[in-house]
Protein backbone atom coordinates (compact mmCIF):
# COMPACT_ATOMS: atom_id res chain seq x y z
CA UNK A 1 0.00 0.00 0.00
CA UNK A 2 2.86 2.36 0.61
CA UNK A 3 3.91 2.91 -2.81
CA UNK A 4 0.17 3.17 -4.36
CA UNK A 5 0.45 6.73 -5.18
CA UNK A 6 -0.05 8.84 -7.94
CA UNK A 7 2.50 10.99 -9.24
CA UNK A 8 0.65 13.96 -9.53
CA UNK A 9 0.45 13.85 -5.67
CA UNK A 10 3.80 15.10 -5.86
CA UNK A 11 2.35 18.23 -7.59
CA UNK A 12 4.85 17.59 -11.31
CA UNK A 13 3.70 17.23 -14.88
CA UNK A 14 5.92 16.58 -17.67
CA UNK A 15 6.63 19.28 -20.15
CA UNK A 16 8.33 18.51 -22.88
CA UNK A 17 10.99 15.91 -22.02
CA UNK A 18 11.93 18.27 -18.54
CA UNK A 19 9.89 18.10 -15.47
CA UNK A 20 8.15 21.45 -13.78
CA UNK A 21 7.16 22.14 -10.56
CA UNK A 22 3.30 23.19 -10.14
CA UNK A 23 2.86 23.49 -6.70
CA UNK A 24 4.99 22.89 -3.67
CA UNK A 25 5.51 19.46 -2.37
CA UNK A 26 3.20 17.92 -0.22
CA UNK A 27 4.85 18.06 3.54
CA UNK A 28 3.54 14.69 4.14
CA UNK A 29 3.96 11.45 1.41
CA UNK A 30 3.17 8.16 2.01
CA UNK A 31 2.82 9.35 6.52
CA UNK A 32 6.07 10.60 6.14
CA UNK A 33 7.06 14.64 6.77
CA UNK A 34 9.22 16.33 4.20
CA UNK A 35 12.84 16.20 5.02
CA UNK A 36 14.20 17.73 1.79
CA UNK A 37 13.26 19.33 -0.90
CA UNK A 38 16.02 20.54 -3.53
CA UNK A 39 15.41 21.58 -7.23
CA UNK A 40 19.13 23.36 -7.30
CA UNK A 41 18.11 26.71 -8.16
CA UNK A 42 20.42 27.50 -5.80
CA UNK A 43 23.46 26.19 -7.29
CA UNK A 44 25.05 25.43 -4.06
CA UNK A 45 26.51 21.70 -3.25
CA UNK A 46 27.74 22.89 0.16
CA UNK A 47 25.00 20.07 0.95
CA UNK A 48 26.05 17.25 -0.85
CA UNK A 49 29.45 15.16 0.33
CA UNK A 50 30.49 13.93 -3.47
CA UNK A 51 32.79 11.16 -4.11
CA UNK A 52 34.33 13.57 -6.93
CA UNK A 53 33.72 16.56 -6.90
CA UNK A 54 35.15 17.24 -10.09
CA UNK A 55 32.56 15.19 -11.54
CA UNK A 56 29.61 17.44 -10.62
CA UNK A 57 28.33 20.80 -12.07
CA UNK A 58 24.81 22.79 -12.60
CA UNK A 59 23.48 22.89 -15.70
CA UNK A 60 21.19 25.05 -16.79
CA UNK A 61 18.13 23.29 -19.06
CA UNK A 62 15.64 25.36 -21.05
CA UNK A 63 16.41 28.14 -18.14
CA UNK A 64 15.84 25.26 -15.10
CA UNK A 65 18.54 24.20 -13.21
CA UNK A 66 19.85 20.66 -12.68
CA UNK A 67 22.34 18.65 -10.56
CA UNK A 68 24.97 17.12 -13.49
CA UNK A 69 27.14 13.97 -13.38
CA UNK A 70 29.22 14.92 -16.04
CA UNK A 71 32.03 12.62 -16.42
CA UNK A 72 33.67 9.07 -14.77
CA UNK A 73 35.06 9.73 -11.26
CA UNK A 74 38.44 9.14 -10.44
CA UNK A 75 37.38 7.42 -6.87
CA UNK A 76 38.67 4.20 -5.69
CA UNK A 77 36.27 1.96 -3.49
CA UNK A 78 37.40 -0.22 -0.37
CA UNK A 79 34.91 -2.81 -2.46
CA UNK A 80 33.30 -2.92 -5.56
CA UNK A 81 30.91 -0.61 -5.50
CA UNK A 82 29.28 2.55 -7.55
CA UNK A 83 32.21 5.88 -8.20
CA UNK A 84 29.96 8.33 -8.79
CA UNK A 85 27.97 9.46 -5.60
CA UNK A 86 26.32 12.26 -4.10
CA UNK A 87 25.20 12.19 -1.04
CA UNK A 88 23.36 14.84 1.28
CA UNK A 89 25.89 15.78 4.29
CA UNK A 90 23.68 16.57 7.06
CA UNK A 91 20.55 13.69 6.88
CA UNK A 92 20.46 10.38 8.13
CA UNK A 93 17.23 8.81 7.71
CA UNK A 94 15.79 5.42 9.08
CA UNK A 95 12.62 4.72 7.05
CA UNK A 96 11.53 7.09 4.67
CA UNK A 97 11.00 7.99 1.09
CA UNK A 98 13.48 9.53 -1.53
CA UNK A 99 11.82 10.44 -5.16
CA UNK A 100 13.35 12.22 -7.64
CA UNK A 101 14.00 13.17 -11.12
CA UNK A 102 16.33 11.82 -13.22
CA UNK A 103 17.98 11.69 -17.21
CA UNK A 104 20.42 9.40 -18.62
CA UNK A 105 22.56 11.60 -20.70
CA UNK A 106 24.88 8.22 -21.68
CA UNK A 107 25.56 6.47 -24.43
CA UNK A 108 23.51 3.47 -25.40
CA UNK A 109 24.42 0.18 -24.48
CA UNK A 110 23.18 -3.23 -22.12
CA UNK A 111 24.66 -1.73 -18.81
CA UNK A 112 23.15 2.06 -19.37
CA UNK A 113 22.47 3.16 -15.86
CA UNK A 114 21.76 5.31 -13.06
CA UNK A 115 21.92 4.89 -8.84
CA UNK A 116 20.02 6.11 -5.88
CA UNK A 117 21.46 5.87 -2.58
CA UNK A 118 20.17 5.06 0.66
CA UNK A 119 21.48 3.83 4.47
CA UNK A 120 24.51 4.80 2.93
CA UNK A 121 26.83 4.89 5.79
CA UNK A 122 30.35 4.59 4.07
CA UNK A 123 31.52 3.66 0.97
CA UNK A 124 31.99 -0.01 2.32
CA UNK A 125 28.50 0.56 3.59
CA UNK A 126 25.28 1.34 1.74
CA UNK A 127 22.27 -0.17 -0.26
CA UNK A 128 21.33 1.36 -3.80
CA UNK A 129 19.15 0.91 -6.88
CA UNK A 130 20.60 0.58 -10.28
CA UNK A 131 18.68 1.40 -12.69
CA UNK A 132 20.31 -0.37 -15.70
CA UNK A 133 18.56 -1.11 -19.17
CA UNK A 134 19.54 -4.98 -19.29
CA UNK A 135 18.91 -7.09 -16.08
CA UNK A 136 21.51 -9.47 -14.97
CA UNK A 137 23.19 -10.31 -11.92
CA UNK A 138 24.92 -7.06 -11.57
CA UNK A 139 22.29 -4.58 -13.23
CA UNK A 140 18.97 -3.36 -12.44
CA UNK A 141 18.88 -4.68 -9.55
CA UNK A 142 18.55 -3.25 -5.58
CA UNK A 143 22.26 -4.22 -3.87
CA UNK A 144 23.81 -3.91 -0.68
CA UNK A 145 27.00 -3.17 0.11
CA UNK A 146 28.28 -4.85 3.44
CA UNK A 147 32.14 -4.26 3.68
CA UNK A 148 32.41 -6.59 0.74
CA UNK A 149 31.57 -6.38 -2.88
CA UNK A 150 28.38 -5.11 -3.77
CA UNK A 151 25.66 -8.13 -4.14
CA UNK A 152 21.89 -7.97 -4.89
CA UNK A 153 18.71 -8.59 -2.53
CA UNK A 154 16.15 -7.78 -5.00
CA UNK A 155 13.34 -10.17 -4.66
CA UNK A 156 11.80 -9.02 -8.16
CA UNK A 157 12.95 -6.85 -11.06
CA UNK A 158 12.23 -6.30 -14.71
CA UNK A 159 13.66 -6.89 -18.01
CA UNK A 160 15.54 -3.64 -17.67
CA UNK A 161 14.87 -0.04 -17.17
CA UNK A 162 13.79 1.51 -20.68
CA UNK A 163 16.00 4.84 -20.55
CA UNK A 164 16.13 7.32 -23.34
CA UNK A 165 17.40 10.63 -23.61
CA UNK A 166 14.05 11.89 -21.60
CA UNK A 167 13.48 12.75 -17.94
CA UNK A 168 11.99 10.11 -15.73
CA UNK A 169 10.94 10.00 -12.55
CA UNK A 170 11.71 7.32 -9.78
CA UNK A 171 11.03 6.49 -6.20
CA UNK A 172 12.27 4.22 -3.04
CA UNK A 173 10.14 3.44 -0.33
CA UNK A 174 11.94 2.23 2.73
CA UNK A 175 10.44 0.62 6.10
CA UNK A 176 12.94 -0.35 8.15
CA UNK A 177 11.22 -2.23 10.89
CA UNK A 178 9.61 -4.60 8.01
CA UNK A 179 13.11 -4.42 5.81
CA UNK A 180 10.90 -3.78 2.76
CA UNK A 181 11.91 -1.75 -0.33
CA UNK A 182 9.99 -0.57 -3.10
CA UNK A 183 11.45 0.67 -6.24
CA UNK A 184 9.14 2.61 -8.50
CA UNK A 185 9.99 3.51 -12.08
CA UNK A 186 7.73 6.27 -13.90
CA UNK A 187 4.94 4.24 -12.74
CA UNK A 188 4.02 5.24 -8.78
CA UNK A 189 1.36 2.57 -8.20
CA UNK A 190 3.41 -0.90 -9.15
CA UNK A 191 7.18 -1.35 -8.07
CA UNK A 192 9.68 -2.23 -10.46
CA UNK A 193 11.80 -3.49 -7.89
CA UNK A 194 11.66 -5.52 -4.62
CA UNK A 195 13.63 -6.20 -1.65
CA UNK A 196 13.81 -6.86 2.16
CA UNK A 197 16.78 -6.13 4.22
CA UNK A 198 17.35 -5.40 7.66
CA UNK A 199 20.78 -4.88 7.89
CA UNK A 200 21.20 -1.31 7.66
CA UNK A 201 18.47 0.65 9.64
CA UNK A 202 20.10 4.48 8.84
CA UNK A 203 21.85 6.05 6.69
CA UNK A 204 22.48 9.21 4.62
CA UNK A 205 20.38 9.39 1.14
CA UNK A 206 22.03 10.35 -2.36
CA UNK A 207 22.08 9.66 -6.14
CA UNK A 208 24.54 9.07 -9.00
CA UNK A 209 25.99 6.48 -11.24
CA UNK A 210 27.83 3.56 -10.98
CA UNK A 211 30.19 4.60 -14.24
CA UNK A 212 27.73 6.96 -16.42
CA UNK A 213 26.61 10.36 -16.64
CA UNK A 214 23.12 12.17 -15.69
CA UNK A 215 20.93 14.80 -14.47
CA UNK A 216 19.27 15.04 -11.33
CA UNK A 217 16.40 17.39 -10.23
CA UNK A 218 13.50 17.65 -7.93
CA UNK A 219 14.35 15.99 -4.98
CA UNK A 220 12.49 14.69 -2.09
CA UNK A 221 13.40 13.22 1.01
CA UNK A 222 9.98 11.78 3.12
CA UNK A 223 11.22 10.24 6.08
CA UNK A 224 12.31 9.56 9.96
CA UNK A 225 15.27 11.17 10.80
CA UNK A 226 17.92 8.70 12.77
CA UNK A 227 20.58 9.38 14.57
CA UNK A 228 24.14 8.32 13.32
CA UNK A 229 25.93 6.10 15.74
CA UNK A 230 28.44 7.22 18.06
CA UNK A 231 31.82 5.83 16.94
CA UNK A 232 33.45 3.27 19.03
Amino acid sequence: MAGRILAVSLGLVFCGGMTAATAAPPVELLGRPLLLHEDFTSKDASKWELADPKAWRFVDQDGNSVFNQFEQSKVETPVRSPFNRAVVKDLVVGSGVLDVKLQSTARDYPHRSLCLFFGYQDPAHMYYVHFGQKTDDHANQIFIVNNEPRKKISTKTTAGTPWNNEWHHARIVRDVDSGKIDVFFDDMETPVMTAVDKTFTWGQVGIGSFDDTGNFDDLLIYGVKAARPAAK
